[in-house]
């Protein structure tokens, strides 16, 4: 085996100081471009590369962030995750990304491995944080943004969309085309995006004198989706509209209303979904929906996340608009 290259073997042949090689390999440190220059022409010809995480021991930032996801099923979570990694990376920082249920106890098990790692801050995108785990964060100085999911007032900083207002921008959508019996299909009942959109769509339903026709839960699941849609729409007194809480399970309800149910769409049922994925702009599906704005949800966390890093104080929480995608299912 060679030996490894040190960062001595590196100054030994740029002609600097140790220091120096570390101020050029520490983003934000000040070196010269000449010294920069040269430490970096070293390194390339001796194949160094520097110890990151040995760096991170010294300064007491690893200048990686800590994100963990609760599931990829959900078109909406891939496309933030990459946008979310290239921002943090175009910032100096790197990603160490945990998989997680929705369990709290898996969550738990999970963040506090994260802790192990030194990671300057956390991003939890639609995880619940027990308040005991917030409060051993805070303790040790580690900042926390909740992506996609909010914990009210006392949960800390949170990077949601203006669920509530979407839920209306749907009842309303689906109320200008006359339907009369409208449904409604939940995600996770734990989730604050599912409570919110609900609660918009039922005070949108309410203004215009209507409630709800007929309501079943899919837990944000392909199978649940689908098995709420067989339970809602197989029946006689089936509605002539619903509101799905993501396109997720929209895209699941839309082909079984169409492909085993042998319904119309829009003319027998109207849907209308959340998120805008790239599957709803498919020819094969073209949903309306209520679209969030995942790169301003991007850019609020990534902002928050290094204003928390770095000037050590707490961020407000920001709700970012929506908007509604009219395509041909409503």
């Amino acid at each position: 085996m060679p030996e490894k290259v040190t960062s001595a073997d590196v100054a030994a042949r740029a002609g600097v100081s140790r220091s120096a090689v570390s101020r050029v390999f520490t983003p934000g440190a000040s070196a010269s471009q000449a010294t920069v220059d040269k430490v970096k022409a070293a390194a390339d010809e001796l194949g160094y590369r520097p110890n990151a995480l040995a760096r991170g021991l010294l300064t007491g930032r690893t200048r990686i962030i800590g994100l963990v996801v609760a599931y990829l099923d959900n078109q909406f979570y891939p496309q933030a995750v990459e946008q979310l990694s290239a921002a943090l990376q175009k910032e100096g920082y790197h990603v160490l990304m945990f998989m997680v249920g929705n369990t709290a106890a898996n969550v738990e098990d999970v963040t506090r491995s994260l802790l192990d790692y030194q990671v300057d801050g956390l991003i939890l995108a639609s995880v619940a944080l027990s308040s005991d785990l917030a409060g051993q964060c805070r303790d040790l100085g580690i900042p926390v943004v909740l992506f996609n999911r909010d914990q009210g007032p006392d949960g800390g900083c949170a990077v949601v969309s203006d669920n509530f207002a979407g839920g209306q921008m749907a009842a309303q959508v689906l109320l200008k085309r006359g339907a009369q019996k409208i449904g409604y299909i939940a995600g996770w009942e734990g989730a604050s995006t599912q409570r919110q959109r609900e609660a918009g769509f039922l005070a949108g339903l309410r203004a215009a004198g209507q409630g709800l026709h007929a309501r079943e839960v899919g837990d944000f699941k392909d199978a649940g989706a689908k098995a709420a849609a067989r339970a809602m729409f197989g029946g006689p007194n089936r509605p002539d509209a619903v509101f799905v809480c993501n396109d997720h399970m929209a895209i699941s309800v839309l082909d079984v209303i169409r492909f085993e149910l042998n319904l119309d769409v829009p003319h027998d049922v109207a849907v209308v979904g959340f998120d805008d994925v790239p599957a709803a702009s498919w020819p094969a599906y073209d949903l309306t929906t209520v679209a969030q704005d995942t790169g301003a949800m991007v850019t609020a966390a990534v902002d928050r996340i290094l204003s928390m890093i770095n000037a050590a104080c707490d961020q407000p929480s920001v709700e970012v608009p929506v908007r509604l995608i009219r395509r041909n299912t409503a």
